[in-house]
């Protein structure tokens, strides 16, 4: 059906395109009446399935009761979701969930924060350390399971991609990427519309150095009224390209719209229309790859010594590195909630890298110990 414009993209666009990628990835896997299966969904549970396993295999190695594994997810999963929750809810938005109290409830809303699910993984493993299991004290139980958390958080920011959320700032650089979801939606709102994709333009960036993008809309079978097309294009396409919050955070449109109407080979009408996309850093895919790697240092270091590791020394290693590059990813991030843009103005930092700072500084104090402690008998 687009085999028109998609030749048309790849006749004329030159060879020297500046270098951007456009992500227009559907959050959804499939639907089955009124249930939805969505990434986000299937990679935060799978983040538990697999860390269950690893689990097991740990506890294997070190000659830990299986059973205890089971335990230790219930653990696990309750205080991630309660904490995550909750984190959110007092850290970020406060004044929004007291007003409206009922509105915490709502987890399929969005609102899960990293720093609320470490504080509730904290309190759950004190709980479950309380058992005084053998070779299971608190410090010896967090080593383990911080070796899961950072797999899982890579995991779950991989969701965060694919529901085109946690934005970066823009950028210049190639690895910078257009978030063409919302654009799609809004658009694909209307009774006009059937389907909307994307490719990239020609020709020289904008005033504000955003790079050409091209919109490509087909229309609906019913709706192939050229005239009735072209004001739908100059009017209501036009509106929201540059009036829409939803919109305007991935498109940059400054000037008339330009667009071209045409016909594809079945004779359906469809656009070009002419635009341009404002590349982002791919803040989510930063942290999760940053996760994945903090995870195989972690289990690496696990694998040398196992139940001989000092007690808190991966514990430690784990909130330096993931809480201290949270920090660091913080400044490419666009504000989460408005909230915080008076405190940044005030203080130079956001709420993510407030709260990210007693977890570095908890990180180091507990390496320091482990490694003072390091020729003590380990607790069994």
């Amino acid at each position: 059906m687009k085999s028109l414009i998609l030749n048309y993209c790849l006749i004329f666009a030159p060879m020297n395109m500046l270098s951007y990628i456009i992500w227009n990835g559907s959050p959804d896997i499939f639907s089955i009446g009124p249930v939805t299966l969505r990434w986000y969904g299937l990679l935060f549970a799978l983040g538990f399935l697999i860390s269950q396993q690893i689990l097991y295999y740990m506890f294997k190695k070190e000659g830990k009761p299986e059973k205890d594994v089971d335990t230790l997810t219930i653990y696990m999963v309750i205080a991630t979701i309660i904490g995550a929750r909750l984190g959110h809810v007092f850290f970020y938005e406060p004044a929004r969930y007291l007003a409206n109290p009922i509105d915490i409830f709502k987890v399929w809303e969005g609102g899960l924060a990293s720093h609320g699910a470490a504080a509730g993984i904290l309190f759950a493993l004190w709980l479950y350390a309380r058992k005084k299991k053998p070779g299971q004290s608190y410090l010896q139980t967090l080593d383990r399971i911080v070796i899961l958390v950072a797999l899982t958080g890579a995991l779950i920011r991989l969701g965060n991609f694919y529901n085109s959320e946690i934005l970066g700032k823009p950028t210049k650089s190639d690895f910078g990427i257009v978030f063409t979801r919302n654009v799609s939606e809004v658009l694909e709102r209307d009774d006009y519309v059937e389907s909307v994709s994307f490719a990239k333009g020609q020709g020289e960036s904008n005033s504000l150095g955003f790079p050409p993008l091209k919109i490509l809309i087909e229309f609906n079978r019913d709706k192939q009224n050229p005239a009735e097309l072209n004001a739908y294009l100059t009017g209501r396409v036009f509106d929201r390209l540059i009036n829409n919050g939803y919109v305007i955070e991935h498109i940059s449109q400054l000037s008339d719209l330009q667009f071209r109407l045409g016909q594809d080979e079945t004779n359906r009408y469809v656009a070009i229309v002419d635009t341009y996309g404002i590349p982002r850093h791919p803040a989510q895919l930063y942290e999760s790859i940053s996760c994945v790697l903090l995870f195989a240092l972690l289990f690496w270091l696990w694998t040398r010594k196992k139940e001989n590791l000092p007690s808190g020394q991966l514990f430690g290693i784990f909130l330096i590195v993931c809480f201290g590059l949270r920090f660091i990813y913080e400044y490419l991030k666009e504000v989460q909630v408005p909230e915080e843009i008076e405190f940044i103005s005030r203080y130079g930092i956001n709420y993510g890298q407030l709260y990210s700072i007693p977890l570095v500084i908890a990180g180091f104090v507990v390496l320091f110990l482990s490694f003072r402690n390091s020729k003590q008998p380990i607790t069994k």
